[in-house]
């Protein structure tokens, strides 16, 4: 498996800003949603304060949400600028002594925290972007504690990404090369970024020890719709039809992302609680 360049990982560096207005935009909000409504039918119930670990959180804006949830919430990022960022909106808004922002990489995880530490772990849009996705998705599984414990994790899907080329682009010679391709073009930050298909994801979690409870799509078609469809106007409709799309396998098998809820094997019931 190939590595990331020097390169690849420094646009994180920089593309801070570009990130925070990303997700004000239709697409952006649309992804964030999506996963958050996935997220709240799994969120793990307590009496007790629950904590809750954002592995590449970036700016915050799911963190934010998880507050109030009953979480106690730590966003992990690696770009300064994106934790810079996290601290000075969430620091505006209500439930923000319930954040900690803290510098490292996923990577890093063993080292950072003790195993068995989170009542739920996200790693969303992380695995695409670090030099051994398998080694990252154990050490987050380490950090999974309690058998309603989840972690929620998103990637780029790699049918989402032919469809894309061939439907928006056009570029049916880039759709084909693309059936087969380990790495895509990442437009957010420029560069690559690693696509994953869903039987990789599967025998990624299963080498970790975790058992999927859920998986869903995620941007079915909403970077498709025509111009007379209004993102902005006509947001509420395209989500409401996307959560649709997203628990139906023959649609979510070409989203632009697949969101996978996961716990640990031995403490997935028969009935999947």
């Amino acid at each position: 498996m190939k590595k990331m360049t020097t390169a690849d990982h420094a646009r994180f560096q920089s593309g801070a800003q570009a990130y925070a207005e990303y997700l004000k935009k239709p697409e952006g909000r649309l992804r964030l949603d999506l996963a958050f409504a996935n997220l709240q039918e799994f969120l793990p119930r307590s009496k007790d304060l629950l904590s809750a670990l954002d592995v590449g959180g970036g700016t915050g804006a799911t963190a934010g949400r998880l507050t109030r949830f009953g979480f106690n919430v730590t966003i992990l990022d690696s770009s300064r600028d994106m934790l810079q960022i996290a601290d000075r909106v969430l620091s505006a808004v209500s439930g923000s002594e319930k954040i900690a922002l803290k510098y490292g990489s996923a990577a890093q995880l063993a080292n950072l925290f003790p195993e068995g530490s989170f009542d739920l772990v996200l790693c969303h849009n992380v695995l695409e972007f670090v030099d051994d996705p398998d080694a990252v998705l154990r050490g987050v599984a380490s950090l999974v504690r309690g058998s309603s414990a989840v972690l929620s994790v998103l990637v780029r899907n790699r049918a989402g990404e032919v469809l894309k080329a061939a439907v928006n682009e056009g570029d049916l010679e880039s759709a084909e090369r693309g059936l087969d391709a380990e790495w895509g073009y990442e437009s957010l930050y420029g560069g690559r970024v690693r696509l994953f298909t869903p039987d990789e994801i599967r025998a990624m979690l299963k080498r970790a020890q975790l058992e999927v409870i859920a998986e869903r799509g995620v941007r079915v078609l909403s970077d498709y719709l025509p111009a007379k469809v209004s993102r902005e106007a006509d947001y509420e409709r395209i989500f409401e039809l996307e959560r649709k799309l997203g628990q139906r396998p023959e649609f979510a098998a070409v989203a632009r992302y697949t969101h996978y809820l996961a716990r640990h094997s031995a403490e997935v019931s028969e009935d999947g609680t």
